[in-house]
C-alpha cells in the first residue's frame, strides 16, 4: 500500500515564484469527492492520471495514495464526467534544503488561495522553512483539493 505523508501550508509571499525551477498548469475533477475514498482525474501539463485517496490519519499527514498515469485523452474525457467544480491551477516545484515544495496558485473560484505543500518519508521528519511560508493547515479539511471542489475558496 502506498502512503502520502503530507505536509500543508499557506504562502506568506510570492518569493517563491523566482526560486521555482520548473512551473504547470493542472486542471482536475474528481469523479468521486467522498473524503474516505476520492478518486481524482488530472491532467498536469502534458500528462493525464487517474488518483485515489484514502482517508488522512488522526495528524492529517498521512492516507493511502494510488496514482496512474492516463492518457491525455483519457483524462479530458473522465473530466467531462467529473463531479462539478474542477480545480484550475499554476503548480511551481520549487528546492529548498533536501526538499521540494510544490506550490499551488489558483484560478478560478479558488482564485487567491495559494498553498505549498512538502511531502515527507516520516511525519516527524524535520525539513527547513523558506521565509515565504506562512501558516501550516495541515488535516484542515477546507484546504484539500477534493473540498476546494465542492466549496471553493471565493466563497469563504
Amino acid at each position: 500500500m502506498a502512503l502520502e505523508i503530507e505536509r500543508k501550508f499557506l504562502v506568506s509571499s510570492e518569493g517563491y515564484k523566482g526560486a521555482a525551477r520548473k512551473s504547470y498548469r493542472i486542471v482536475q475533477g474528481y469523479l468521486s469527492s467522498n473524503p474516505e475514498r476520492t478518486v481524482r482525474v488530472r491532467v498536469k501539463g502534458e500528462r493525464g492520471y487517474l488518483t485515489i485517496k484514502g482517508i488522512a490519519n488522526d495528524s492529517g499527514l498521512t492516507r493511502f495514495e494510488w496514482e496512474k498515469e492516463i492518457a491525455v485523452a483519457e483524462a479530458d474525457e473522465l473530466l467531462k464526467i467529473c463531479e462539478p467544480g474542477v480545480i484550475d491551477k499554476i503548480r511551481y516545484e520549487v528546492d529548498f534544503g533536501n526538499h521540494t515544495f510544490e506550490v499551488d496558485e489558483f484560478a478560478g473560484d479558488n482564485r487567491g488561495l495559494v498553498v505549498a505543500e512538502i511531502e515527507l518519508s516520516d511525519e516527524n521528519e524535520a525539513f527547513e522553512k523558506p521565509d515565504w511560508l506562512g501558516e501550516e493547515v495541515t488535516g484542515d479539511k477546507r484546504y484539500y483539493n477534493s473540498m476546494l471542489s465542492l466549496k471553493p475558496f471565493g466563497r469563504w
